[in-house]
């Protein structure tokens, strides 16, 4: 028996099955998929593929997950891509805990998912613990699969006037009593999502100094690495995402540097192709994000076959259209005038990303914006754009990949880091 971030993952390896079950300890474990070029014979008996992973009734860990990005991951979004996967794990956008605060007489419209979003994390920011707290306990309702504390976004609203995101990793000793208060306030496991550095303070020691210290005052053993540092002098979130350079190196060294805590890679990984890079090297998880959003087509389709080893189910993207036509005319003005056939329509603009059509496509959208007011009368003014050979054509096989990002990753990994206990219980 195995504890994998809150689930229980029963297996046995002859032949291999497993059956991951709800548990809300929260218990130190590490699984390692063996590295690609070097797998000792014990290691090729304990490990665990994806690929042959059995689900009964709960889920596959997560080893693929779609970012949270702030108006773009709506429950708009994260319907369609359940259509296209039903293994991905997905993230709310970032909900500030002063929202569902003193939104606590509202809060379907900020906190509510249909259950075939499972399995969905809800990512909260702030740096207040009494609201950290308050949030937390008003979200239990909602049977979130995970809670995740905001550390990286670099947004000026929320890296500068409100002193959290990004800003928080200067601050990791009330990280980890933020931590501490959303773990006694949930029986679901907890993570936190962070950048590897903030201005200056960008050197591999830092980055250990706030893991060690997150994970010593808490019980969180689960983070997600952007892999870039966050630049706060006045560059936007988008050149946050562009200027600073990926450092790889950085994440696998917290790989080998703590080998009790889980990390999920996230920051420039495009493709299935370089998540099962990555996974190979043996990221416990891998977070994509524009690419899941802006290409959901070509990103989430082969998830559920190329990353969890599920057969595909050969849906199309016509399929996909008519399931979301039903839900996107259920839920048209159920906050007045809000949500508009537009909002409702946006995660849908990039499904046809680089297919013949498209950039008709994009253009009768925005025609039919401005008069439409049903999801089915949309479909009917504009997917005659598409030709039916990409409507109808299945999921099909995973593009070839362009490279490897990872490939001799290991041979510059930044020195061992040597954790400063006194500093710790001092801080």
């Amino acid at each position: 028996m195995m504890r994998f971030g809150g689930y229980t993952l029963i297996a046995s390896f002859t032949p291999t099955h497993s059956i991951i079950l709800k548990n809300p300890r929260r218990i130190r474990f590490c699984w390692n998929p063996a590295n690609s070029r070097n797998i000792s014979a014990d290691a090729l008996k304990h490990q665990l593929s994806a690929k042959t992973l059995m689900v009964s009734g709960r889920y596959f860990p997560p080893l693929f997950s779609v970012a949270p990005m702030m108006e773009w991951t709506d429950h708009h979004y994260r319907t369609l891509a359940r259509l296209i996967s039903k293994h991905a794990w997905l993230y709310t956008e970032m909900l500030a805990a002063e929202t569902i605060v003193y939104q606590e007489h509202n809060l379907d419209r900020f906190l509510a998912f249909s259950p075939e979003q499972h399995p969905i994390v809800l990512q909260i920011g702030g740096s207040n613990l009494e609201n950290l707290a308050k949030a937390t306990e008003l979200a239990n309702a909602y049977s979130y699969d995970e809670i995740n504390f905001n550390c990286g976004c670099p947004s000026p609203r929320v890296a500068g006037h409100g002193c959290f995101g990004v800003r928080l990793m200067l601050d990791p000793k009330f990280v980890g009593e933020a931590m501490s208060v959303i773990a006694a306030k949930t029986n679901s496991p907890v993570s936190v999502k962070c950048r590897i550095g903030v201005d200056d303070h960008d050197s591999y020691n830092e980055l250990c100094d706030f893991i060690y210290k997150v994970s010593s005052l808490s019980p969180t053993r689960h983070f997600i690495i952007h892999s870039r540092k966050a630049l706060l002098n006045g560059i936007s979130p988008a050149d946050n995402r562009r200027i600073p350079p990926l450092k790889y190196e950085y994440f696998f060294g917290l790989l080998r540097d703590f080998p009790d805590l889980k990390f999920t890679i996230n920051g420039g990984i495009n493709s299935i192709n370089e998540v099962n890079a990555a996974l190979l090297e043996g990221a416990h998880g891998v977070m994509v994000g524009r690419a899941a959003f802006n290409n959901p087509w070509q990103t989430l389709a082969y998830v559920d076959s190329a990353v969890y080893g599920v057969p595909s189910r050969g849906v199309t993207r016509r399929q996909i259209l008519k399931e979301y036509e039903v839900y996107g005319d259920a839920v048209l003005g159920i906050y007045g005038k809000k949500p508009t056939v537009r909002d409702v329509a946006k995660p849908l603009l990039g499904l046809f990303y680089s297919e013949p059509g498209n950039g008709l496509w994009k253009r009768k959208a925005d025609a039919a914006f401005m008069h439409c007011t049903t999801m089915k009368s949309f479909f009917e003014e504009t997917l005659d754009a598409i030709p039916d050979r990409v409507l109808d054509a299945p999921i099909a096989e995973a593009p070839p990949g362009s490279g490897n990002p990872f490939a001799n990753i290991r041979d510059g990994l930044p020195p061992p880091y040597k954790e400063r206990e006194q500093e710790v219980l001092y801080a």
